[in-house]
């Protein structure tokens, strides 16, 4: 096996083990990034000096046996949008200002101190508010799959990246399925936290850090290191060591449910509705209880949510010199700016959603141990596109299946169940009850064992 296809805890052991070396494991996933980078446009501020410098720092204490933590040498990217010190924060705009962060935020300031090898940062969409790879600052992001099609957002580089093998740990953020539907879109596994889980800065309803891996105990490791405390996050919860290296769960017993329709928002295709449930039968031949969901989210709770949001985009756009408000991405520019009209009654209401929204789902969960359901009810899209139905009326009508989970405060997890007809990966959900956790994990572990031999991960074009 190629170095760069190592998963953290493989290169751990042989750290350990002395036959392998940092510095030989990031000089590697450098040259396989310097194949692929050309093509999928899926890093910002790509460091390769530093990364190189903190690999010979981590060989060094592995050399004497003193490794500085859980992560000691493993190659990992960041999201734009999770600050490190000294390096600008555009937020995937031409609008921002590019003042270099002054401290790095709470999930980098984690995985700095259990001495993984940053290799640098990932793309993502103007503001994060698209669920693609398109921004109007970094190049367009695109599928290692298929280069024709998008890799999903706002974690788009990291998505892209996680499948195209740029190392085995990677950190998004997700406010409404930001990093699931990179994963569902890149065939890779992820792990939307409880609300409060993992520490964040500045922290916000929804939104949430979360790992983007290749496994399942890849991401349960770097869950273990970004949920220690930081004081930074008002919103986290009080800090407990939880198991997320808890082994797989067997779902014989298990109640769980089976969300194959959201009721508003873009119908879902049958490739995808077939592979869904394929992955329930998998979980009923193992003897848990599979029951048909009724959808519990409704065209208003969506609409609330995205008019709420565009208010907030309008008050961040519309304060902006108009000279730097030119530069950012016209779909977005155009989208917030349709809040100007909105009156203070209609924005209370649509805020009201989020609470509508939060005590629906978790009333359709509270009868079962854990949801199944799409992540997206459709298959990669154009890479060209800002969102599946390029839309500016109806931009959100993709994120039906994971936002509520975002406003309900739920874990909720994708792991890749099959793929289209042209091979390209369809993800699946599993949601959990707040702060289960450790339990999705567990549970998805069961089912990347029991899903069978995936396709091989993409390789760079030979040209």
């Amino acid at each position: 096996m190629s170095l760069h296809d190592l998963s953290a805890v493989d290169l751990l052991a042989a750290y350990r083990d002395k036959t392998l070396s940092p510095v030989e494991v990031v000089r590697a996933i450098l040259d396989h990034i310097a194949a692929w980078e050309p093509h999928l446009n899926a890093t910002y501020r790509l460091d390769p000096e530093g990364a190189l410098a903190a690999a010979t720092r981590s060989e060094a204490r592995w050399r004497h046996g003193e490794p500085q933590g859980l992560l000691d040498g493993v190659p990992i990217t960041i999201k734009d949008n999770i600050a490190t010190k000294g390096v600008p924060v555009p937020l995937g705009t031409a609008a921002s200002d590019l003042t270099p962060a002054p401290a790095d935020a709470p999930p980098a300031a984690r995985v700095r101190e259990e001495g993984a090898v940053i290799l640098g940062k990932t793309t993502m969409p103007d503001y994060g508010m698209l669920s693609s790879g398109l921004s109007s600052f970094h190049p367009l992001t695109r599928n290692p799959w298929d280069l024709a099609k998008n890799p999903g957002g706002s974690s788009a580089g990291a998505g892209a990246a996680a499948a195209a093998g740029y190392g085995p740990l990677h950190l998004g953020t997700d406010i409404g399925g930001s990093v699931r539907l990179p994963a569902t879109w890149c065939g890779i596994f992820t792990l939307k936290p409880s609300l409060g889980l993992v520490p964040i800065d500045p922290p916000y309803i929804g939104r949430v850090a979360g790992p983007m891996t290749r496994t399942v105990v890849d991401s349960a490791l770097l869950m273990s290191v970004v949920s220690k405390p930081d004081a930074r996050d008002h919103m986290s919860l009080p800090y407990r060591k939880l198991a997320f290296d808890a082994p797989a769960r067997t779902p014989k017993g298990l109640r769980i449910g089976l969300l194959l329709e959201a009721s508003c928002g873009l119908p879902v295709e049958p490739q995808v509705r077939t592979a869904v449930e394929a992955a329930a039968k998998a979980f009923a031949d193992a003897g848990a209880k599979i029951e048909v969901m009724r959808p519990f989210f409704t065209r208003e709770m969506l609409d609330g949510l995205d008019h709420f949001w565009r208010m907030r985009a309008y008050l961040d756009i519309s304060a902006l010199p108009e000279a730097r408000r030119a530069k950012a991405l016209p779909f977005i520019v155009d989208w917030a700016m349709s809040a100007k009209q909105f009156s203070g009654t209609k924005v209370f209401k649509d805020f009201s959603q989020i609470m509508v929204t939060r005590q629906a789902a978790i009333a359709a969960c509270e009868p079962f141990d854990y949801v199944l359901s799409p992540v997206s009810p459709v298959a990669p899209f154009a890479a060209e596109l800002p969102c599946p139905t390029n839309d500016r009326v109806r931009p959100l009508d993709h994120i039906a299946f994971t936002v509520p989970y975002n406003m309900s405060e739920q874990p909720a997890a994708s792991i890749n169940c099959g793929y289209t007809e042209g091979g390209l990966p369809i993800g699946l959900q599993i949601a959990g009850k707040r702060f289960d956790d450790v339990g999705v994990l567990q549970v998805a572990r069961w089912f990347e064992e029991a899903r069978g031999p995936q396709k091989p991960w993409p390789k760079p074009p030979a040209n």
